[in-house]
């Protein structure tokens, strides 16, 4: 194949395999990932479901709490530290094992410190403590991603990505939903001493199943230098192969996110109650987006990872040219719902294997710089769609926007085709 990462830069599958293996058990393994993603999880279920209702309660105008969303800006440059963490790292307790444990402890004592600011006389404070808990909880994704990296054998990939999608969807629902509906009794206090008792026991966990270190008979430390990590990430990231790799995971949501970021508007303009919308994008949209990236899995473990996310992704467009449809018509609530489950069923299956093959072309010296990069590309790359769709809408219309967003999203499964030409052949599984 053309133009393959030097592979001074990326061991060969077979290696990759052999070293993420290990002695550790692929059920131990899964089992402390679902555990770590879930924490992770928490803090920003709770950020995006309660605190604006919360807010809003106390008496907050709506600017206040849209300027609020600013608090999550650590999970978006988190690249900027995480060389740190492939850098440094106790070797005796464990190179990710020494940044995830002191990051459970150090969420756990934030969660503990919300627990202890009432909202109406200490507000200022408690976001502060907010900010702390998403960036803590972004350095521990992290680290975990690193750990990830370098526990999974190429054919555990498929697992061990849903473990990291859907159990940080579980943590979310956890922490924006359960939390949020047993402060109803526990109250605002209770919900995070419950959060804070989830993550002392996730660091049990951790304590119990993590390594101390990574399989031996492969060399994975990292460079020696921050310098040196940078210039294998850039090495890395600089290859025509990574070129192409890159320009997906940047754009594969492109459209998907215009989309989104418009139905919901779509539907309360279309006369449905926010109660409505409220249940069939929330908790039905919630509960098939976690089928789907479990049905991700599986793609991926049963295909080879880029055959797997282009299955995916073309099967997505099927519901996204259905919310075009819808926008030309009166739709009823059965059409929603069916659209809404579809539209997050192919979703949350296309994250899932995408983030499989992700992880299957990093560097595992680099594993949590290499991987976070990969995660800032397809986390920015969905941002201006978002931030253009409402503009968009306001100078044409809905069907407009959606049939843009289709057409978008089915140009882009294009880049798959010199991804795979240049791609070096995956293993047999």
């Amino acid at each position: 194949m053309a133009d393959p990462i030097p592979s001074q830069l990326a061991p060969p599958p077979s290696v990759l395999a052999a070293a993420g293996a290990g002695a550790m058990p692929a059920g131990r393994k899964m089992v402390l990932l679902w555990t770590l993603y879930f924490v992770e999880g928490l803090p920003w279920g709770v950020q995006t479901v309660a605190l604006p209702a919360f807010l809003r309660e106390y008496g907050l105008s709506l600017t206040a709490i849209g300027f609020a969303t600013a608090l999550g800006l650590p999970w978006m440059l988190k690249i900027a530290w995480a060389p740190l963490v492939d850098r440094y790292g106790s070797r005796r307790f464990g190179r990710r094992r020494s940044w995830i444990v002191p990051l459970q402890l150090a969420l756990a004592a934030a969660a503990l410190a919300a627990a202890a600011l009432p909202l109406d006389r200490a507000l200022a404070p408690f976001l502060l403590v907010l900010l702390a808990m998403n960036a803590i909880a972004a350095t521990l994704d992290v680290a975990v991603d690193g750990l990830a990296v370098d526990l999974l054998a190429v054919e555990e990939l498929g697992r061990g990505n849903v473990a990291q999608v859907v159990g940080y969807k579980l943590g979310m629902l956890a922490g924006g939903g359960v939390l949020v509906w047993a402060s109803a009794v526990v109250g605002w206090s209770g919900l995070f001493l419950l959060m804070a008792l989830a993550i002392l026991v996730a660091v049990a966990v951790t304590l119990r199943l993590a390594p101390r270190d990574v399989a031996a008979g492969v060399d994975r430390r990292p460079p020696a230098t921050l310098a040196g990590i940078l210039r294998v990430l850039g090495r890395s990231l600089a290859s025509r192969r990574a070129g192409w790799l890159l320009a997906f995971v940047g754009s594969y949501k492109f459209g998907e996110s215009m989309a989104d970021t418009m139905f919901k508007p779509f539907l309360v303009d279309a006369g449905f109650t926010v109660a409505q919308i409220g249940a069939w994008v929330g908790t039905w949209g919630g509960a098939f987006s976690i089928a789907g990236s479990i049905a991700g899995g599986w793609l991926a473990t049963r295909y080879s990872f880029l055959r797997a996310v282009g299955v995916a992704a073309a099967l997505r467009l099927g519901p996204i040219a259905a919310e075009w449809w819808l926008s030309l018509i009166d739709p009823t609530a059965p059409q929603v719902i069916a659209v809404t489950c579809a539209e997050n069923f192919f979703g949350g299956a296309l994250t899932t294997t995408l983030f499989a093959l992700m992880m299957s072309r990093v560097d595992k010296r680099i594993g949590a710089t290499h991987f976070t990069a990969l995660a800032a590309v397809e986390v920015w790359g969905k941002l201006p769609a978002a931030w253009i769709s409402g503009a968009l809408t306001d100078a044409t219309s809905y069907p407009l926007l959606f049939g843009l967003a289709t057409l978008l999203s089915a140009a882009f499964l294009l880049l798959l085709m010199p991804l795979r030409r240049q791609s070096e052949q995956e293993p047999a599984r």
